[in-house]
């Protein structure tokens, strides 16, 4: 009796609710069945509201798994800024020669100058420096203490002897105009990607100018530790030249073998590039004395120019070397590039 009782009153509850459910116009949703993630029955996930941030989802691949990684680029090397350096040479006389090529080089803004020798002519004195060279690159000289300006902040100005410059007290008033790394007879620096090297070539040099000499052996050692591309080798008497004096015999070093990138000469009052085995050698001798002729042309001799004063402008960075030797009135007279052998 009292199971019957409780079935009716269970009945008669549950016939209540249809009766509400049927009066709001619905009917009891049916029990859902799992979802599958199957083709033929795929979850769809609904869109988030745009106000909602997404995340973003990170996958860690174990390196056993079979996916195919994308390697990380490669660091990329750290290299330094382009370089622009002119050179002159034989330039060191007063007058309207060396103050047109003065304002043809300062013209071009070169983060440094360069010379090939013959700073002060006619014998190197004391009397004649300042007038020869301050009075027309004092900008680019420190510690400059002449009479024709402030000077530079930082020296900008790299000078090598030529023979004048050794007639008076074994080059001493140079040695004292100039500040100059190491002896400053022969010293190195770096500039950019370009490791400089400034030789002594006059027979009067202490230290010796002949392939086997101290200063030969401290060539090559310090060619040797030299990291940067470019390695520039600058001097006065050339090695090879097609000029009045001609070639110089003492200073014709093993430079390539060594690993030189690129030979600066002057003495020789002309511009002029060679090839040599593979090398490059220029002189470049009419930044401001008289010009000379050229007399036989040398095999490998390139480029010959003598018709005006002028200077030449190099630009470097750790892919190429670009010289273009440019003449008083404006003239390219000639061009070269060199170009950083591949890396295999």
């Amino acid at each position: 009796m009292a199971y019957f009782l409780r079935f009716r009153i269970s009945s008669w509850i549950t016939g209540l609710v249809w009766l509400s459910l049927l009066l709001a116009g619905c009917s009891p949703a049916p029990t859902a069945p799992p979802l599958l993630n199957t083709p033929t029955n795929p979850i769809l996930i609904a869109e988030l509201p745009s106000a909602t941030p997404l995340r973003p989802v990170i996958s860690t691949v174990s390196a056993t798994a079979s996916a195919t990684l994308t390697p990380a680029p490669a660091a990329t090397e750290t290299r330094l800024p382009p370089v622009r350096f002119a050179v002159i040479g034989d330039y060191g006389l007063a007058g309207p020669a060396e103050e047109q090529v003065a304002q043809l080089v300062i013209s071009w803004k070169p983060d440094l100058i360069l010379t090939t020798g013959d700073n002060n002519y006619p014998d190197g004195e004391a009397a004649t420096i300042d007038e020869n060279i301050g009075q027309y690159y004092q900008s680019y000289i420190y510690p400059y203490l002449g009479m024709y300006g402030p000077g530079a902040d930082h020296n900008r100005f790299f000078p090598t002897l030529g023979n004048h410059d050794w007639n008076t007290s074994e080059a001493q008033p140079y040695l004292d105009y100039f500040t100059l790394p190491g002896n400053e007879r022969y010293y190195e620096f770096t500039w950019g990607e370009v490791h400089f090297f400034a030789v002594s070539s006059d027979s009067r040099e202490p230290d010796g100018v002949g392939r086997s000499s101290v200063q030969a052996a401290w060539l090559q050692e310090r060619l040797a530790a030299a990291t940067l591309p470019w390695k520039v080798i600058y001097f006065h008497q050339p090695p090879y030249s097609s000029g009045y004096h001609g070639s110089v015999d003492w200073m014709r070093w093993p430079f390539k073998e060594w690993g030189a990138s690129l030979v600066l000469a002057g003495h020789d009052h002309t511009y002029e590039r060679l090839e040599i085995d593979g090398l490059t050698y220029i002189v470049n001798g009419i930044g401001g004395g008289p010009i000379y002729p050229f007399i036989l042309p040398l095999e490998g001799s390139q480029a010959r120019y003598n018709d005006a004063h002028g200077a030449l402008l190099i630009e470097a960075d750790a892919e190429q070397l670009t010289g273009t030797f440019t003449s008083i009135d404006g003239t390219n007279s000639d061009q070269f590039v060199l170009l950083m052998p591949v890396k295999p």
